[in-house]
Order: structure tokens, then C-alpha cells, then sequence
């Protein structure tokens, strides 16, 4: 029993709160109005992380070194649309604050800043892309309903 008690005491002062509780990274769904639209994740070192089309979920890391939490810039692209750019910060994870009651300076100062799991990111993002101004040209039958209820005759 006594040695039970003290691996468990062992192995809370040598880890963080938030590495127990939390993660150092996160599922993050990526979505857009319209659907389908092509997406790239680069973090702050200016790496591509991910490529990929919306809707889709993408595991990212919530810190970028000591003491670092990550930022990452989203490009979204789709012919016939403006690019939207948007950006995903990392935040503090509430967790981490209960290094201060649970573990300690350990996991304070080292454990939980070293791995990241001292940062959260959301879990999702969404944008909405603006059309292009000017001629855009389709087929008739790559239309929708919709779109095709909206077609003025002109000849």
C-alpha cells in the first residue's frame, strides 16, 4: 500500500495537470460556405502542416515549444471565390491552473509548457468565401435548382 501511495505521489509531482487531464493536440474541423472548398494549415514557422477540403478534421499540436503556444494561419481557396485567410491561436488550457493545487511547480514550469499541454485550440473553424465580381462561366448542367431559377434570358 505504501509504495502504491507513493508512486502515485511519484508520478503527480513529476507530471502536470493539464498533461493529465488535457491534450497537446487537438481535432480541429475545418468547414466553409460553400462546401468543398480547398484549405491549407501553415504554422508560425511558415511550414505547411495540412492540405486537405472542407468539411475535415485535422489533428494539430497546441504548442510550438517552451513555453510557446501555436498559431496557425488558414488559407481557404475555391475558383470563382475570393481567398479567405484566417488565423488559429492557441489559448491557455484551463487545466494548466491546476498545476497550482495539484502539480506543482513541476508540472508548472516544466511539464506542461515543454509538451504543449498547457495550450488548447478551438474545435472548429468556419469561414464564409465571397465570390469573385466579374464572369464567372458554368455549364448549365453544373448548376443547381436554385441557381438555374436565377438565369435571365438575354437572347
Amino acid at each position: 500500500m505504501k509504495k502504491t501511495i507513493a508512486a502515485l505521489l511519484i508520478a503527480g509531482l513529476i507530471s502536470g495537470c493539464a498533461s493529465i487531464v488535457s491534450d497537446s493536440s487537438y481535432n480541429v474541423n475545418f468547414s466553409a460556405t460553400p462546401d468543398v472548398v480547398n484549405f491549407e494549415v501553415i504554422n508560425e514557422a511558415g511550414l505547411t502542416i495540412h492540405k486537405g477540403v472542407t468539411p475535415e478534421t485535422v489533428n494539430l499540436a497546441a504548442g510550438a515549444g517552451y513555453f510557446n503556444g501555436e498559431t496557425y494561419t488558414v488559407r481557404f481557396t475555391k475558383t470563382g471565390y475570393k481567398t479567405a485567410t484566417a488565423t488559429l491561436e492557441s489559448r491557455i488550457d484551463g487545466w494548466y491552473w491546476g498545476n497550482i493545487i495539484f502539480g506543482g511547480v513541476i508540472g508548472l514550469l516544466i511539464v506542461d509548457p515543454a509538451s504543449g499541454a498547457m495550450y488548447s485550440l478551438p474545435k472548429s473553424m468556419q469561414t464564409t468565401l465571397e465570390q469573385e465580381e466579374g464572369l464567372n462561366v458554368a455549364l448549365f448542367s453544373s448548376l443547381t435548382d436554385e441557381q438555374k431559377t436565377q438565369l435571365v434570358k438575354i437572347n
